[in-house]
């Protein structure tokens, strides 16, 4: 709820009632076999978030603002959990299909992480917002054991992983062809632009297919050169 670009942005609304969390949510719970918690941080702006997903009866967590790492690894405990899939909670177009892809793919792996790769760089460090991220908790705690608190390695809960592939091991499932060399492409959350032209995206392809995939997501940007315009904008000025 504390975003300082888009202020309380996961609970403002998406798409017909619904707001931006529970539009992910919605998706998320399309997936058999899978235990859904919310990880937000103690700070008082989060009680409103938690009121909102308890009455909704989803698993809420609350743990450290800033070592977004501990959290992570208080959460996994609390809830008897080993094998994480870490998603951000700004992703509306969060392709479920490929969330079912990273569990399934780490059920049948011993890998400390998993996750697609695009442009030869992992799916977490571009502005697309289709991929989630498999971590082990085992993983998790060796960060902690050997990064020191106060560093991006806590913020950025995966990062250290997938840049120490010799102490880590690391797997990747390689993104479509068809988004391959893409950057123009911006469907994360973090500014008010961002979201007008997410819910213009999404509202449409809705409109068209309940089910749309990411192949239709590309063929609509192909087709509505003014968005891509915008989103390329938006990724120029909110590099990350």
């Amino acid at each position: 709820m504390g975003s300082t670009r888009l202020p309380g942005k996961i609970l403002k609304n998406f798409y017909g009632d619904d707001t931006l969390l529970e539009t992910l949510l919605n998706n998320l719970h399309k997936i058999e076999g899978t235990k859904i918690i919310v990880a937000t941080s103690v700070n008082e702006n989060n009680d409103k978030l938690e009121t909102f997903l308890l009455n909704m009866g989803e698993l809420v967590f609350r743990g450290s603002e800033n070592d977004v790492l501990d959290r992570f690894i208080k959460a996994a405990e609390a809830n008897n959990v080993d094998g994480i899939v870490r998603i951000c909670s700004d992703n509306p177009f969060m392709d479920w299909h490929g969330v079912a892809e990273l569990t399934a793919k780490a059920k049948a792996s011993d890998a400390d992480y998993i996750g697609f790769r695009i442009n030869d760089k992992p799916s977490i460090l571009t502005h697309f917002g289709f991929w989630g991220e498999f971590v082990t908790l085992d993983a998790l705690k060796r960060v902690a054991a050997t990064v020191e608190v106060g560093t991006p390695e806590h913020e950025h809960v995966t990062y250290h992983i997938y840049n120490h592939p010799n102490e880590y091991k690391c797997e990747w499932i390689v993104a479509p062809e068809y988004l391959q060399g893409r950057d123009d492409i911006r469907l994360t959350i973090d500014t008010f632009d961002d979201l007008t032209n997410a819910l213009k995206v999404y509202s449409e392809l809705k409109a068209q297919d309940e089910n749309f995939t990411l192949q239709d997501v590309v063929n609509y940007l192909d087709a509505h050169e003014e968005i891509k315009q915008s989103m390329l904008k938006n990724i120029f000025q909110n590099k990350k």
